[in-house]
């Protein structure tokens, strides 16, 4: 037992210096709620307590940086203020995904509605912020964002996938987004869609591995698409339940084809 105890204490002092996830999860959730305050019922009073905050954004990003061993020497300061001046593009994003959903799902009532409870926005949300982060080459703390979205609604969304704007998750339990996946825009996706490499091997690490969705697509509940040659060609629909390792042409219909028998009890008595 001694032995193991002396183990456990090496292991301590070897741990990568980083902030708690709660804490880069928190900074996160604080960009939220600037960006839509539907959120939360903490209002500013004034323009500038709302740059303020806005400013402050940067700054605690630098230090979540600064606490960061593999951020160290990294431009943190230059990258928090990157960041800063990505927000607007984001957040002109994000409100294009708010719109696809507004439009789209005939049981939403109002943006309030969505921002306030839709798992779907929440993930993309998480996943937009985290992929800046990962084009800035910031290590880790991409992948704590969108895996702490991941635990919140069951969404698995890579920080280095490329995803266009008007993006839609409907309901979105079960979705895995690949690392090399490329989505185009106005596509919506249902739960339990799988967009994933066709094998896994180590030596991919750095090749293409995930799908190629292009614009205009619509992925029903429970389709499996796989391989980073595979591409869904423009303004095509996946039914439900298919399973594709290759590409479709642009303007296609793809469904998977059940044997479903139901037989009447009464008239077999």
């Amino acid at each position: 037992m001694k032995e193991f105890i002396n183990y456990l204490f090496e292991k301590h002092q070897n741990v990568p210096d980083i902030p708690p996830s709660e804490v880069i999860s928190g900074w996160a959730l604080k960009v939220f709620n600037l960006l839509f305050p539907e959120r939360s019922k903490d209002f500013f009073r004034s323009v500038d307590e709302v740059e303020g905050e806005f400013w402050n954004i940067g700054d605690e990003l630098k230090s979540i940086l600064d606490a960061t061993a593999e951020c160290r020497g990294c431009g943190a300061e230059e990258k928090a203020a990157l960041l800063v001046e990505e927000i607007p593009e984001l957040y002109r994003l994000l409100s294009t995904d708010l719109d696809s959903i507004l439009n789209g799902d005939p049981a939403a009532r109002s943006k309030f509605e969505i921002v306030r409870v839709y798992p779907g926005f929440f993930a993309i949300f998480f996943y937009r912020l985290a992929h800046i982060l990962h084009r800035l080459e910031i290590s880790y703390i991409p992948r704590i964002l969108t895996e702490y979205a991941h635990s919140r609604t069951g969404i698995d969304i890579h920080p280095g996938a490329r995803i266009g704007e008007h993006f839609y998750i409907d309901h979105g339990t079960g979705v895995v987004i690949g690392e090399t996946t490329e989505i185009g825009k106005n596509v919506k996706i249902y739960q339990g869609v799988t967009l994933g490499a066709l094998f896994v091997e180590k030596y991919m690490a750095n090749t293409k591995r995930h799908p190629t969705v292009e614009d205009n697509v619509i992925i029903y509940a429970g389709a499996t698409i796989l391989g980073g040659k595979t591409v869904i060609g423009e303004n095509s629909v996946i039914g439900g339940n298919v399973w594709l390792t290759r590409s479709v042409p642009p303007n296609s219909t793809v469904y998977h084809k059940p044997e479903i028998q139901v037989i009447n009890n009464e008239n077999s008595l």
